[in-house]
């Protein structure tokens, strides 16, 4: 009975696994698409329109600055990427190890067993950073330092 259990939990395992992995091709195919669109017009992307939320409350959004964090990331602005939203980092180093791992595992039929494994933990740590980066620019602009705007200057 217990190795029937093991068996049902790899199985699930391997499915979240198997799914994050589908997921993750998607997101890289939607990378390379933004990356395109950015090299052919990137005016595109300069001047982007202030979310709602900003517009409304004057406050930054669990999701404000990801789109200048991943152009950032994009031209090896780590520290900036990291400074305009610490998740864009976190997930193309977490997702990019993962996405490699599965790879060449799944290639080698198993036989290099390096694949990251699922683990509910980074999904937690994500949501951790997303809401800890939205309250740090939130309390930093109440001192008249905005972070989105560059170089951290003060707000007059």
């Amino acid at each position: 009975m217990g190795q029937n259990m093991d068996q049902n939990v790899n199985q699930k395992y391997n499915t979240e696994e198997t799914v994050m992995y589908c997921i993750g091709w998607c997101c890289i195919a939607a990378l390379a698409l933004f990356v395109v669109l950015y090299q052919q017009r990137p005016e595109r992307f300069t001047g982007l329109s202030a979310c709602i939320f900003w517009r409304m409350t004057g406050f930054y959004c669990p999701g404000c600055g990801g789109t200048r964090a991943v152009l950032a990331l994009m031209q090896g602005r780590l520290l900036r990427a990291l400074i305009y939203h610490p998740f864009v980092p976190y997930s193309f180093l977490i997702g990019g190890w993962f996405m490699v791992s599965q790879t060449i595992q799944r290639l080698s039929g198993g036989r290099i067993s390096i694949g990251m494994k699922y683990r509910d933990i980074y999904l937690w740590l994500a949501l951790g950073i997303v809401i800890a980066g939205c309250i740090l620019k939130n309390s930093l602009l109440l001192w008249g330092i905005d972070l989105l705007e560059g170089a951290a200057f003060m707000r007059t």
